[in-house]
């Protein structure tokens, strides 16, 4: 058998201070399973989350944290039939991937683009996912739409973007800081502005012939009621993270005068109930736009494994410049 570094937390609570690098050894394999050596795995706040037990599942530890990820196959069982020694793939359900080696059925894996980086492959599930997804299952968009976002920094809100763009559906998007007003339109949004009052007169008159008949909150509190204020009548706000930790007030104007729809994802719960094609109908064009550059996700720092109290520490930080990655491919 085959001894594999990962970490653990018994307990839940700070992740600095739960966290142990273990070893153990790997189970062989059974006919349909495949061992994959995990090269990265991004930070997620929902990581942090299922560490501190603030996940909406129960963590439940001992447990190994990590949603995402990318790897290699490097073994396979007698019968597998779908995955090859060499393939690059991701993991499709969360739990356990801040760990060197992985064991499971070859159905729990998805196959990537040979040519794909794989620090961005360990970031494609659940950011660009939710992004495809917030496009596709509420309002039946073409091309020179306006959708309309709060959080366009963040990892969904950046995605969100380059995904749009794509399809020719133009993005207005609030940020807290003007300072990334620049960087977002030089990634393709059509529109960036402060999210403040001021920013909410602005976007009205941009987009008043047209207004848009989609947002997407990731913030809650006062700057959810400013997505409604822009959106169209009858428009959907869809709300799929609460950044502000504020509940979601809703003007009785905006239900009686607008007759607004409010929805909520959590792409979770998406790929719990997806079959194995239609994550694969997501995952290979967003895979095909991470090898053609088309969608990138921002990267802060790839950390090494045994400085996993660093990387942790570095996600909790605010003023960072994208995700944090932990390199797993060495533990000593």
């Amino acid at each position: 058998m085959s001894t594999t570094a990962y970490l653990q937390f018994s307990t839940t609570g700070s992740p600095q201070d739960v966290l142990e690098l273990l070893h153990r050894e790997m189970p062989a394999l059974g006919p349909h399973d495949v061992r994959v050596a995990m090269r990265y795995a991004p930070i997620n706040p929902a990581d942090l989350n299922f560490i501190e037990g603030n996940y909406g599942r129960p963590s439940n530890p001992p447990a190994v944290p990590g949603i995402e990820g990318s790897g290699e196959v490097v073994e396979i069982g007698s019968e597998v039939e779908s995955l090859s020694v060499g393939d690059f793939v991701i993991p499709l359900h969360s739990g356990g991937t801040w760990t060197q080696q992985l064991v499971a059925p070859e159905g729990y894996f998805a196959k990537l683009p040979d040519r794909i980086d794989l620090v961005q492959a360990s970031m494609l599930r659940i950011n660009p996912v939710t992004a495809w997804r917030l496009l596709e299952d509420y309002v039946e968009l073409v091309p020179g739409d306006w959708i309309v976002q709060n959080a366009a920094n963040s990892g969904v809100g950046r995605a969100l973007i380059q995904i749009a763009r794509q399809r020719g559906i133009r993005t207005l998007n609030f940020v807290r800081r003007a300072e990334l007003i620049s960087e977002l339109k030089d990634l393709g949004a059509d529109e960036v502005l402060v999210d403040d009052d001021a920013g909410v007169d602005a976007a009205r008159k941009i987009v008043e012939h047209n207004p848009p008949r989609l947002a997407a909150n990731a913030v809650g509190g006062d700057s959810a009621v400013r997505l409604m204020d822009v959106l169209a009548a009858h428009g959907t706000m869809v709300t799929y993270g609460a950044m502000s930790r504020r509940s979601l007030k809703v003007p009785n104007k905006f239900l009686i005068f607008k007759d607004l729809s409010l929805r909520g994802l959590w792409v979770t719960k998406w790929f719990d109930r997806a079959s194995h094609a239609e994550i694969s109908e997501v995952l290979r064009p967003l895979a095909t736009m991470v090898v053609e550059d088309n969608l990138v996700t921002a990267v802060d720092a790839v950390v090494p494994l045994k400085e996993f109290r660093r990387a942790v520490q570095r996600a909790q930080e605010g003023g960072r410049s994208g995700k944090v990655v932990i390199d797993l491919t060495a533990a000593d």
